[in-house]
C-alpha cells in the first residue's frame, strides 16, 4: 500500500472505533432523559434504579468517546493537511462551533449529572440531564453539518486555491444535512434501544426477570417499533437525495452500470460486483422493483456506473455489501420489533415460552453499532475518489508523509486502541452483566463525609460495593468465591 491508501485506512480505522461511542452517548443520554423523567413523574423506585443501572455504563462510554474523538481532529493536520489547508475555512469553524456549544454544555453539567443527584433539588438535577443529552444533540449536529456539506458542498467560492464560505446557512443546511442527521440520530436511539433489549434478554435467559429487567425490554421494544420503521422511510428520502447529489455513489449501491433503452432497472439482491469487466457476476434481481424504489415507478431509470469515468467511480464492491448488510440489518429489527409486539399482545413477553424471542433480542444486542458502521462505510467509501465531492480528490488532500510513517502510526494506533478501548469495552460489559440493582442496595453518591469520593467522572461507573472493602477480609473472600463461581 502507498502512502494515501495507508492513510484511508488509518483515518477508517479510528473512526470506526469513535464512531461506536458517540452514537451510545446520544442513545443513552435521551435514554436517561426518559427514565429520570418517569422517576419524577411516577416516583416509581424501577426508573431510578434503570437510571442509576445505565447511568455508569454512560459515563465509561462517554470517556472513551471523548478519548477517541481527539484523535480525530489532530489527524485532520498530521494525515491530511492538504484538506485542512484546502477546506478548513469551513470544517474548522464547523468544529470550533462544537467545541463552544456542545462540549462547553456538556462539560458544565456532566458532573452534576453523574455525582448531583442527592446534591441538588430533582428539577436541577433533572435539567442537567436534559442538558447532556442536548449536548450530545448538538454535537451530532455540527459534525453532521460537516461531513454533509463534504458530500454535498454549497455556499463557498474557491479563491486562490482555498475554500471560503460565503454563505454559511447553505453551507450547514447543505441538501444533505436534514437526511443524514435524522438518519444517525435514529440509527444511535436503534442501536441503543438494542444494546438495552440485549442487556435484558441476557438477564432473562439467565433466570433474572425483575421489574428492572422487565420494564428496559419493555421500553427498548417500544423504541425499536417506533424507529426501525421511521428509519426505513428516512433512509428511502436519503436514497432520493443520494441519486440527486451523488449518482455515482447511488449506482454503486444497487450494482447499477448501465441502462437498456425502455427497460426498467431491476433490484439487485446479490451480485459480485466485477470493476474491470463492468459487470455483476452471480446476479439476483427483482425485475422492475429498482425502478419502483428509487424513481417511484415501474419504467423510470437513473444513471449507471458507465456513465462516469473509471477513474471517478468509488469501489464498487464495499459499497455494495456495506448497504446491503445495512438493509438487512435494518429488516432484522423490524422482525424484532413487530415479534415483541405480537407477544406483547399474546401476553408473553416474559414468559419462559418466548425464549426464542430473547436469545433473537440478545443476538441482536450488537446490530446496531454493526449496522451504523455498515452505513458509515456506505456513505465514505462511495464519496471516493473525492474527500470534498467534485471539488477536491482524496489523492490531493494527503500529507506528504512517505509509506514507512503512515504505516507505523498504524501499526500503534492499532495496538493502543485495541488495548485501550479493548478494555474498556469489556469493563462496560462488566457493567452491564451485573444488572440493576434493586431499589436501597446502590452505593452512596460520595463526596465529603461519604464511604467514597469520585474525583474523575469514570468514577461515576465504579463497580465496587457500597463500602470500600480491604484485601483478604471476610467480604472480599466472598467477592473473590463469586467471580469464581461466575
Amino acid at each position: 500500500m502507498d502512502a494515501l491508501m495507508l492513510a484511508r485506512v488509518q483515518f477508517a480505522f479510528t473512526i470506526s472505533f469513535h464512531i461506536i461511542f458517540p452514537a451510545i452517548t446520544i442513545g443513552l443520554a435521551s435514554y436517561l432523559v426518559v427514565l429520570e423523567g418517569l422517576w419524577l413523574k411516577t416516583r416509581n423506585p424501577v426508573y431510578r434504579s434503570l437510571y442509576q443501572y445505565w447511568l455508569k455504563i454512560f459515563a465509561v462510554n462517554f470517556a472513551m468517546g471523548v478519548v477517541s474523538g481527539l484523535v480525530m481532529a489532530y489527524q485532520f493536520g498530521t494525515n491530511w493537511s492538504g484538506f485542512s489547508e484546502f477546506a478548513g475555512g469551513i470544517t474548522g469553524p464547523l468544529l470550533a462551533y462544537e467545541v463552544l456549544t456542545a462540549f462547553f454544555l456538556e462539560a458544565g453539567f456532566l458532573g452534576v449529572m453523574l455525582f448531583g443527584m442527592q446534591r441538588v433539588g430533582p428539577g436541577l438535577h433533572f435539567m442537567s440531564t436534559i442538558m447532556v443529552a442536548l449536548g450530545t444533540l448538538l454535537s451530532a449536529t455540527w459534525i453532521l453539518a460537516s461531513n454533509s456539506w463534504m458530500q454535498t458542498p454549497v455556499g463557498h467560492e474557491i479563491i486562490d486555491g482555498v475554500v471560503v464560505p460565503v454563505d454559511w446557512f447553505r453551507v450547514i443546511f447543505n441538501p444533505s444535512f436534514p437526511y443524514r442527521l435524522t438518519h444517525m440520530v435514529l440509527a444511535a436511539f436503534l442501536a441503543t434501544a438494542l444494546l438495552v433489549a440485549g442487556s435484558a434478554a441476557w438477564h432473562m435467559l439467565r433466570g433474572n426477570a425483575s421489574d428492572a429487567v422487565r420494564k428496559m425490554f419493555s421500553m427498548a421494544l417500544w423504541m425499536l417499533l417506533v424507529t426501525a420503521p421511521l428509519q426505513a422511510v428516512v433512509g428511502d428520502f436519503h436514497g432520493l437525495n443520494t441519486m440527486k447529489h451523488q449518482p455515482a455513489k447511488l449506482a454503486a449501491i444497487e450494482g447499477h452500470w448501465e441502462n437498456q433503452p425502455g427497460e426498467a432497472v431491476p433490484l439487485t439482491v446479490f451480485a459480485l460486483p466485477d470493476m474491470e469487466a463492468e459487470t455483476n457476476r452471480y446476479a439476483v434481481e427483482i425485475p422492475y422493483l429498482g425502478s419502483l424504489i428509487l424513481t417511484h415507478s415501474l419504467d423510470g431509470q437513473f444513471p449507471g456506473l458507465k456513465e462516469f469515468p473509471r477513474d471517478e467511480r468509488p469501489f464498487v464492491p464495499l459499497v455494495f455489501w456495506s448497504f446491503r448488510v445495512m438493509v438487512g440489518l435494518g429488516l432484522l429489527m423490524i422482525t424484532l420489533a413487530l415479534w415483541g409486539t405480537w407477544a406483547r399482545w399474546r401476553r408473553r413477553l416474559y414468559e419462559p415460552r418466548s425464549r426464542r424471542l430473547w436469545r433473537f433480542a440478545l443476538c441482536m444486542g450488537p446490530a446496531g453499532l454493526v449496522a451504523i458502521l455498515a452505513g458509515w462505510f456506505t456513505t465514505e467509501v462511495g464519496r471516493q475518489p473525492w474527500v470534498v465531492y467534485g471539488v477536491m480528490r482524496t489523492a490531493d488532500a494527503v500529507s506528504p508523509h512517505g509509506a514507512f510513517e503512515v504505516g507505523l502510526t498504524l501499526a500503534i494506533f492499532i495496538v493502543v486502541y485495541f488495548m485501550v478501548f479493548g478494555a474498556g469495552t469489556v469493563y462496560m460489559l462488566r457493567l452491564i452483566r451485573r444488572g440493576p440493582e434493586e431499589e436501597g442496595s446502590s452505593s452512596p453518591a460520595g463526596g465529603p463525609g461519604e464511604p467514597r469520593t469520585p474525583a474523575r467522572p469514570l468514577s461515576a461507573a465504579t463497580d465496587r460495593g457500597e463500602h470500600e472493602t480491604a484485601p483478604g477480609s471476610a467480604a472480599d473472600g466472598r467477592r473473590g468465591a463469586a467471580w469464581e463461581s461466575t
